[in-house]
């Protein structure tokens, strides 16, 4: 059971990357999912979160109007979607499923931004 980020990589100041979060071994419907960044030299952080049944978005001020979280129609991938992106938006990004006791955390995907 475990989850799996994607799409990170290297973008310059101002441009955009779509992150997708994936479960392997369970279904991620009746999970609440967040996304969490690491950047460097600091602790990890929450950045979005997406309820699994009214699929209510939360985002961390430093970006919201910038990042989109969403479920796909057949919930089995979460996606974050950021745009104007800054320097400091550069870290590790993961992604994190619970449900009551049941938690999971993927590996991270990576995000730097830089001219």
């Amino acid at each position: 059971l475990q989850l799996r980020e994607s799409g990170g990589g290297l973008v310059e100041p101002g441009g955009s990357l779509k992150l997708s979060c994936v479960a392997s071994g369970f279904g991620l419907s009746p999970y609440n999912v967040k996304w969490f960044r690491q950047r460097p030299g600091k602790e990890r952080e929450f950045v979005a979160s997406i309820a699994s049944v009214t699929r209510y978005t939360q985002y961390a001020s430093a970006v919201k109007g910038r990042f989109t979280m969403t479920r796909d129609n057949l919930e089995a991938t979460i996606g974050l979607q950021m745009n104007d992106l800054e320097p400091d938006d550069t870290g590790i990004y993961y992604c994190h499923a619970q449900r009551g006791q049941s938690e999971y955390w993927g590996r991270g995907t990576q995000v730097t931004v830089s001219s």
